[in-house]
């Protein structure tokens, strides 16, 4: 075992305790450094439970450098039958999860109005903030002076007509999930 003295005159000092513990911490116990090799095997599998027989004959391969950091994954629990969002259905089959038909429809039909509502709300959000952009050219405002200031307001207008297009077509999309009947425009 290595054995480490500081001299009497820094044996005390409180500058050097902490590098005097670092070092003993970091000494090789008896006499000899332990190193775990850790192996990559196919199907990227990091372990260090491997002989290097095992790991040669499994075709796994020596990692050299930088330690390995392994964060677990939270496996997903199968469904509940909580709640679930409008256009969702239920994954679980029990019978007691299941929605009567009627009760089913009446949902969807729910849903495919709202979001018809909000899809006639954005739409009339786009088009007034199409007509206020102006093809990129809209009216100065008085606090405008700086002429930075008005690109400004356009670049952060052009920004907003973006969302809201993207905004629109998304819902747009989820209507298309209910088939024919569904699509206000």
């Amino acid at each position: 075992m290595t054995h480490f003295t500081l001299p009497p005159s820094l044996a005390f000092s409180r500058l050097w305790r902490p590098v005097a513990c670092l070092t003993l911490a970091l000494a090789p116990v008896g006499g000899t450094a332990y190193a775990q090799q850790v192996y990559r095997c196919p199907g990227n599998l990091y372990t260090d439970a491997l002989s290097p027989k095992e790991a040669a004959a499994k075709g796994c391969k020596t990692l050299d450098g930088a330690p390995i950091t392994v964060i677990q994954s939270v496996t997903p629990r199968a469904a509940s039958g909580g709640n679930r969002s409008a256009g969702g259905s239920a994954a679980s089959s029990s019978p007691e999860n299941k929605v009567a038909s009627e009760e089913q429809k009446a949902r969807d039909t729910d849903a495919r109005r709202i979001l018809e509502a909000e899809l006639r709300k954005e739409q009339a959000a786009l088009d007034a903030l199409k007509k206020e952009y102006n093809n990129g050219q809209p009216e100065r405002r008085g606090d405008e002076r700086n002429y930075q200031k008005y690109l400004d307001r356009v670049n952060e207008m052009k920004a907003a007509l973006t969302r809201k297009e993207a905004d629109v077509a998304s819902l747009q999309r989820e209507l298309s999930k209910f088939g024919s009947g569904g699509g206000a425009k």
